[in-house]
């Protein structure tokens, strides 16, 4: 199983809405590394869902439930969308500036990279960010 982070504008697309919509696709990114990101993904991935610009926390885990395909909001066959599904709500939210002050995350992508919008999470960074947020598998 490999792990993920994507990020959304609460504004835009919370959480919230997420929960209550059950299921939605990831469409929209036009960023060739994000979308290589969205590319790798596998049924069954988990991705922790990451509030940007407002809030700047991680507030759940979503699942991969369909693979890439392309991406509807296009007919540029370079782009594609990935389903994703609520999995669990952290106990706890995680802000960025836990994350940036926590020696066991400090070289993740978020951090890194942080204009990336669907970035990897290596094993032992999504397992330490389930424990500040208070959640377990």
């Amino acid at each position: 199983m490999n792990y993920w982070l994507i990020k959304s504008e609460p504004f835009k697309y919370s959480w919230e809405q997420f929960t209550k919509d059950k299921k939605t696709f990831w469409d929209g990114v036009r960023n060739y590394a994000a979308r290589n990101n969205l590319k790798a993904m596998k049924k069954g991935d988990l991705a922790f869902f990451y509030h940007s610009n407002e809030g700047l926390e991680v507030v759940g885990i979503a699942k991969v439930v369909k693979e890439h395909y392309q991406d509807p909001t296009t007919d540029e066959t370079a782009w594609v969308a990935v389903d994703f599904a609520p999995y669990k709500t952290l106990k706890k939210a995680v802000s960025l500036a836990q994350i940036k002050k926590d020696s066991l995350l400090e070289n993740m992508q978020l951090v890194r990279l942080a204009r990336l919008s669907v970035s990897g999470v290596s094993e032992d960074e999504f397992f330490r960010i389930c424990d500040l947020g208070e959640t377990t598998l």
